[in-house]
């Protein structure tokens, strides 16, 4: 039974459901999705990611121990989650408890831990993930890479929070941020597995029924900065981490996507089917491997890669790239190349839908980014039957994907 979708009223909001029932495996998931609830919606450095830990320490009455024994004890799991965009709550259980389940996420919504003791105890464990990641080259460099690109906005901050932000974080900041972002008008829900989908709305209404009303925005669009700047950043490190990335001026939106898919794919998302793959590895050697992305979301749209090197292959990798990308631009793709990603796209299908989460995930993509549900089905005929041409024309286009600026952790 494939993912579909539905609508609760919520007071005075109609909330998307998608939905799917499975009945193979005695085991119910539910998501509650906040939209402009992520990261980008931080006021102060790591504070989305904070309110989801805060979720995370049980309700007041019983503290972080005492609620996570009750789950224990049903197998039942709770918890809060973060990306860029959104933030999500998720409950799931075996079908025998989820009654129990979602009484005890009543209770959590009712009663988050807002205590000092739960405040030390978050604040502690992201303090000592902050160290850590001081010693994260690839870290190091994907930030500065984000600060190049994004220059002024959220995503070029350090969204996950620094040793300063999250020192002064007050338990008022989360209680505001969850009390103002978290809310029946601008949630959905994605629901599946062993349930009916009158017993998922019903589910849904005792939960959603418990949020206030908030102002609902919509995720500022950001653009990556076209200047081909480079940052070298000077670490006691034997490899070069070189991240890159380019604008990538093409929407969301547009319905041709696969050749978005195939053109990502063949550039850097192939492994070693892949352009960069085969110059810089292949046939130099630089490299155990190297990848990009064409990243094509609400907020942004932009190429995203890394790699590592020998610090005396830096600037040969580094110009390699370049090239690389020059020329994919420029010249486009060939009628081989084409066929191995019709062949590996349609044949890999399969395996991306086996499952009822992988369903609901695309199911949920699909209708968070104002697309029919049977999108991915779609965009599956259009690959097979378009033309080198029509991929060409599209690659040509978006000569602004040369326009790489480059962030490199080294030694100097």
């Amino acid at each position: 039974m494939a993912a579909s979708l539905h609508e609760i009223t919520i007071k005075d909001t109609k909330v998307p459901v998608v939905f799917e029932e499975g009945k193979y495996i005695p085991i119910v998931s539910m998501q509650l999705v906040f939209k402009n609830a992520g990261h980008l919606a931080n006021t102060v450095d790591g504070l989305a990611d904070m309110s989801a830990k805060l979720l995370n320490e049980g309700t007041k009455q019983e503290g972080s121990i005492g609620f996570a024994t009750k789950l224990d004890a049903h197998a039942v799991d709770i918890g809060a989650h973060v990306g860029r965009e959104s933030f999500v709550i998720e409950v799931s259980a075996l079908k025998s408890e989820f009654d129990y389940a979602v009484d005890r996420l009543v209770e959590l919504l009712k009663d988050p831990n807002y205590s000092k003791e739960a405040l030390e105890q978050i604040k502690y464990q992201k303090l000592g993930w902050i160290k850590q990641k001081e010693a994260d080259f690839d870290f190091i460099a994907g930030s500065a890479l984000r600060e190049l690109l994004f220059k002024g906005s959220t995503l070029a901050r350090a969204y996950n929070g620094t040793t300063e932000s999250i020192e002064a974080l007050k338990l008022e900041d989360i209680q505001k941020f969850i009390s103002t972002r978290l809310g029946y008008n601008n949630v959905m829900g994605v629901v599946g597995g062993d349930i009916t989908l009158k017993e998922a709305q019903g589910y849904l209404e005792k939960l959603l029924t418990l949020l206030p009303k908030v102002e609902s925005t919509d995720v500022e669009t950001l653009n990556a900065s076209n200047k081909k700047e480079t940052v070298l950043l000077d670490k006691d490190t034997q490899q070069a981490y070189i991240f890159f990335g380019a604008p990538f001026n093409y929407s969301y939106k547009e319905p041709d996507q696969y050749k978005a898919k195939i053109a990502e794919y063949l550039l850097g998302g192939a492994g070693f089917g892949s352009r960069l793959m085969e110059e810089i590895r292949v046939k130099r050697g630089l490299t155990y491997g190297v990848y990009a992305s064409l990243r094509r979301t609400k907020s942004v749209s932009y190429l995203s890669g890394y790699m590592q090197t020998k610090l005396s292959t830096q600037e040969e990798a580094k110009a390699l790239i370049q090239t690389v990308v020059d020329d994919f631009v420029k010249e486009g793709i060939t009628q081989k190349e084409l066929d191995d990603t019709k062949k590996f796209l349609l044949g890999s299908e399969p395996l991306r839908t086996e499952t009822l989460s992988q369903r609901l995930g695309r199911a949920y993509n699909d209708y968070y980014y104002e697309r029919p549900l049977d999108f991915s089905s779609q965009q599956l005929e259009m690959i097979e039957s378009v033309t080198l041409k029509e991929v060409n024309d599209f690659i040509k286009s978006h000569n602004e994907l040369s326009d790489i600026s480059f962030s490199i952790v080294t030694k100097k």
